[in-house]
């Protein structure tokens, strides 16, 4: 899978494959009135969804639409010739085509979640000499995957193309004709379709079902706010804060506020909630939303008397609690944060966020003596404990063993990459003979956000800059997925700031590094350097490292959860259907087993099992040790993973990987070493084949698999050695 350069800084990238939807409706000056309430039932009935809305017209004013953005966010306008202009829709490769005179009354994932044809319902007509017939209507509900239509739509009447027709349930198309004399909607019914006047006489049941949706725009947005269960965040971060001007309410100023807050934007969260919330002791969910939203500011103190007013509730009380435990650690007061997680477990004794960070705050037995500062490194990183990601906890030794033989603390004074980087934290950096930040994809905007950066590590600008031990950025990834928005004002300055400061600056694939370079200014951008993680480079790292002579017959399979909604779309059961038929396969070649990162991951083992009654054997890799999950990878025969790491640390041990390609990250490492095709999109329409068929190449010629990573890996080793040799003249003699 090759990965385009990405041009604009806007994360809406496709390096991923990841698929484009769009609703989209053709209209003119007629129609028009009658778009607000399908947007309106749309909405209402899958709050859930908010793809594009794309409004094909013969070029009616701009201003026409204007209705229809106070409804939708996304509202897209395009001049088009016709309805047949859907064929034809570029940037989106699905496209549910609605007709003005319909109304959305019920679940349309089904639709969503088509990968193949043009789905349409042929309907039941009669022709001029009474004999019946099934024909989809010109202006029927169309589902059209793009990759099967050649742009054009069909010659003479029938609107489907030739030979690409999918049929679905009427329920889709369903004709108000169908209900003469009053006859009631069928429950079933998700797309109702009028053929006929609205209000037309004798289909009293169909006009009432769509009057439901017939309201003004304060109703609609209270309506959409009051649903239950999960609604989507860009429609209700469009709906509710209008309603929240018109109907101050302090729940309302919540929903508003935690919305904010899923999207990144915590000053605004603040700025909803805080005037209303104030010390009341009577709206503790409020005040431990609002606290978290001063954290993620890097306002400290604001947000732990905020939460401490949250903790006041017996019901808030351990989330508030873990939540101080991590503003104490953040903050470097470890005895206080102990002493929060322990109130936590007081409050709830089975809550595991407070039994996490009472763990982790405990006393340590003493370590081995350090050296002085002065001969010690420092390093900055995120430093995984527990059941917390094994690609986390391999990759800082990985780090290390690029410097040093001995990773330990004696050579190495240990910053965690979150921890607030006060005066008492630059004293102790400025005292190390150097300071080497990463790696792994620190450039995120959203793991344990800050005020002070935008990005994992917490360092405001004026401490950075009084920053006198030599800087390296090693192996840093730009770690944001695709469709993932968020500000860059805050991030652009903070690294400047750090590139300035930086003696190098390596980021660890080329599209991170293209990424990086669009927010410098010109004068920085050449001072962006490649650096591979250092876990692809492992058997030239790990002391006394010998390739397995024999490996195991043994196939390992690794999925990820985390922000499930930016990596698989409306795709995830498509996904587990083409591994599960892909895995089938696989097992009548090597013992498939699972191999868990961290404990989420096992979500697909659950899925696999419930839904096509496939059970997998589990390594649980996050408890094991760094060279545990190194040697299981080692003796591995191919390694087939969604995680970053699931694929560079096996590559890394000399071990063929496939990569189940979700973000981006892994798209760029495989460019970067010329092995595209060892990259599948989880959104790929014929995943399951296409994995079995490149998996059986690496299996069958394995002896050729192993050299051409030895070969890849060479290049790589090169690099990171080239680096090193600068580095050291950097930081000087140990």
């Amino acid at each position: 899978m090759t990965h385009a350069s990405a041009s604009s800084a806007d994360d809406r990238s496709t390096v991923t494959g990841r698929r484009r939807i769009a609703f989209a409706v053709h209209t003119g000056t007629d129609g028009l009135p009658a778009l607000p309430t399908l947007l309106r039932s749309l909405a209402l009935t899958n709050p859930g969804v908010c793809e594009d809305f794309v409004v094909l017209h013969p070029g009616l004013p701009d201003s026409s639409f204007d209705v229809l953005r106070r409804l939708h966010p996304r509202v897209v306008t395009r001049r088009a010739d016709g309805r047949g202009d859907v064929f034809r829709l570029e940037g989106y490769d699905t496209v549910v085509a609605f007709a003005p005179d319909m109304v959305v009354l019920g679940d349309i994932g089904e639709l969503l979640r088509m990968r193949h044809g043009v789905g349409a319902v042929p309907q039941l007509l009669c022709d001029e000499e009474g004999r019946e017939r099934r024909t989809v209507l010109p202006d029927g509900l169309l589902v059209v995957q793009r990759a099967d239509v050649d742009g054009t739509a069909a010659a003479g009447p029938d609107p489907v193309p030739e030979g690409v027709l999918a049929p679905i349930d009427a329920r889709y198309d369903f004709l108000t004709r169908r209900l003469y004399d009053d006859a009631p909607v069928p429950p079933q019914v998700a797309v109702l379709h009028f053929t006929g006047p609205f209000d037309e006489p004798g289909y009293g049941p169909a006009t009432e079902a769509r009057r439901r949706f017939e309201m003004g725009d304060e109703e609609f947005r209270a309506a959409y706010c009051a649903l239950p269960g999960e609604k989507h965040p860009d429609l209700l971060a469009h709906l509710a804060p209008p309603l929240l001007q018109a109907r101050p309410s302090l729940g309302l100023a919540r929903t508003v506020a935690d919305v904010y807050r899923r999207q990144g934007r915590y000053d605004e969260a603040v700025d909803v909630l805080a005037p209303v919330v104030g010390d009341r002791l009577d709206a503790p969910r409020c005040q431990e939303t609002l606290g978290v939203c001063l954290m993620a500011l890097s306002r400290y103190d604001e947000a732990e008397a905020h939460l401490l007013l949250a903790a006041a509730s017996p019901d808030v009380a351990p989330r508030a609690f873990a939540q101080l435990a991590r503003l104490a650690w953040l903050c470097g007061r470890e005895a206080d944060a102990h002493a929060y997680a322990r109130d936590g477990l007081e409050a709830d004794p089975t809550d595991a966020g407070c039994h996490s960070w009472y763990v982790r705050t405990r006393e340590k037995a003493p370590e081995a003596e350090p050296l002085p500062a002065a001969e010690q490194l420092a390093h900055v990183a995120l430093f995984a404990e527990g059941q917390e990601n094994a690609g986390d906890k391999v990759l800082p030794e990985a780090v290390r063993m690029c410097f040093d033989t001995d990773t330990g603390p004696r050579r190495w004074y240990q910053q965690p990459v979150h921890r607030l980087v006060d005066e008492a934290a630059l004293e102790e950096l400025n005292a190390r003979r150097g300071v080497v930040v990463g790696g792994g994809g620190l450039f995120l905007p959203d793991t344990s956000p800050n005020g002070n950066s935008h990005w994992q590590w917490n360092v405001p600008d004026d401490v950075l800059a009084r920053l006198t031990a030599p800087l390296a950025v090693f192996a840093v990834g730009y770690n944001v997925f695709d469709g993932q928005l968020y500000r860059r004002g805050r991030f652009a300055e903070s690294l400047r700031v750090l590139v300035e400061r930086s003696a190098f600056f390596g980021l660890r694939n080329h599209g991170s590094i293209d990424r990086v370079r669009e927010l410098l200014p010109a004068e920085l951008r050449d001072r962006v350097r490649y650096q591979p993680c250092p876990t692809t480079v492992a058997r030239y790292l790990v002391p006394g490292w010998l390739d397995p002579v024999e490996r195991d017959d043994t196939v390992l399979v690794n999925c990820a959860y985390d922000r499930a909604g930016l990596r698989f779309g409306h795709d995830y059961g498509h996904f587990l259907g083409q591994l599960a038929t892909a895995l089938k396969s696989l097992r009548d070649r090597a013992d498939v087993r699972y191999a868990a990162h961290m404990p989420a991951d096992e979500k697909f083992v659950h899925d696999l099992r419930r839904e096509h009654g496939i059970a997998l054997p589990v390594e649980q890799l996050y408890d094991m040790t760094n060279d545990g999950i190194r040697e299981l990878y080692r003796r591995s025969r191919l390694v087939i993973g969604m995680r970053g790491h699931a694929g560079m640390i096996p590559f890394g041990c000399g071990t063929p990987i496939l990569s189940l390609v979700s973000h981006p990250k892994l798209a760029y490492f495989l460019s970067d070493i010329g092995r595209e095709e060892w990259g599948l999109s989880v959104h790929d329409r014929e995943l399951g084949s296409r994995l079995v068929e490149r998996a059986a190449a690496l299996l069958d010629d394995h002896a050729a698999a192993v050299a051409d990573v030895h070969g890849a890996q060479k290049l790589l080793w090169e690099t990171t050695r080239s680096n090193l040799d600068g580095l050291r003249e950097t930081f000087g003699p140990a």
